[in-house]
């Protein structure tokens, strides 16, 4: 092979095959709240299907747990916390404002 089609040619890297995040023996439930907890974000929002790396039938799955969890109040629909951090923290002045000539 001549060098110009060497350096189209991928690189082979050895990767690591990562174990999936989902075992065999894991039910996916409702009340599995272990389970559930980790796909979920800081937020309170559902990570993604290539983030989580399930399958779509797993993705799905998981998408209704969360849900019936949220309508069963196990979870809350946002996790606002650092929002009232952060506006607890601003000084608010109160009256009226005053203009500085």
């Amino acid at each position: 092979m001549d060098k110009s089609k060497q350096s189209f040619r991928k690189s082979k890297r050895s990767f690591r095959r990562r174990l999936p995040p989902i075992g065999s023996g894991d039910r996916i439930d409702y009340r599995n709240m272990s389970l559930i907890s980790r796909f979920i974000s800081e937020q309170g929002k559902i990570l993604s299907r290539r983030v989580n790396r399930l399958t779509l039938k797993q993705q799905r799955l998981i998408t209704i747990a969360i849900k019936q969890a949220r309508i069963l109040s196990l979870l809350p629909f946002l996790n606002n916390e650092k929002q009232f951090e952060r506006a607890e923290s601003i000084p608010r002045t109160t009256g009226p404002r005053t203009r500085n000539k």
